[in-house]
């Protein structure tokens, strides 16, 4: 299970900061998860209380980089007011996956 979490606040004014710190141990991450044979890099937003649509950028650019290592992002504990914040830019469905159909 991986220990990266997002920050409790995540702003325009922090959010270059915040990113170059993240891609980093994001790149890392899903190399050891590629590694042992897995495709899910786990990042926690359960910490997340302050924030507003740079928090959507970031996470769009962390998809994108997981993506471009052959892995998937996996968004745990996402605060309800994100997941709305996401379907308002219409961007819900590129961070969470539509639940299955059965």
């Amino acid at each position: 299970m991986s220990g990266l979490k997002l920050p409790a606040r995540l702003r325009t004014e922090g959010a270059r900061a915040a990113w170059a710190q993240m891609s980093p141990a994001l790149r890392a991450e899903a190399a050891q998860v590629l590694a042992a044979a897995g495709t899910e890099v786990r990042l926690s937003a359960a910490e997340l209380k302050d924030f507003d649509s740079s928090a959507l950028s970031l996470l769009l650019s962390a998809a994108r980089q997981c993506s471009e290592q052959g892995a998937t992002l996996k968004l745990n504990d996402a605060p309800d007011k994100l997941r709305e914040l996401a379907r308002v830019y219409g961007v819900a469905e590129l961070l969470w996956a539509p639940p299955a159909v059965v």
